[in-house]
């Protein structure tokens, strides 16, 4: 196939669907986390991060949001360096508060 007939609509899409699934894992992991912090009884340390891990997974979702919002554009622009750290350290910061809620 050609430069030509490449349909420019497909990545976005694809970029587009990439994006709601790893919001739609996120959720199950913050959902994870609000499980696990209450299955032997809500401890302080499973409190304060099952929080953290809310307010992570709001962080994460409104960067996701604003992201498929701008690959419905014509032109989506490249996705900002403060959005992919934003993103990046809700990741990791989901990871380590499912590490601290084991211990």
């Amino acid at each position: 196939m050609t430069a030509e007939g490449r349909d420019p609509g497909l990545q976005p899409e694809r970029t587009r669907l990439a994006w709601r699934r790893t919001t739609l894992s996120c959720t199950v992991v913050a959902l994870l986390a609000v499980k696990q912090a209450l299955h032997d009884g809500a401890s302080p340390a499973g409190v304060v991060a099952m929080a953290l891990s809310a307010l992570t997974w709001l962080g994460f979702l409104l960067v996701a949001h604003r992201r498929v919002l701008e690959m419905g554009t014509a032109r989506p622009q490249p996705l900002s360096a403060r959005g992919a750290l934003t993103a990046a350290a809700c990741t990791i910061a989901l990871a380590v508060f499912a590490v601290a809620m084991l211990f």
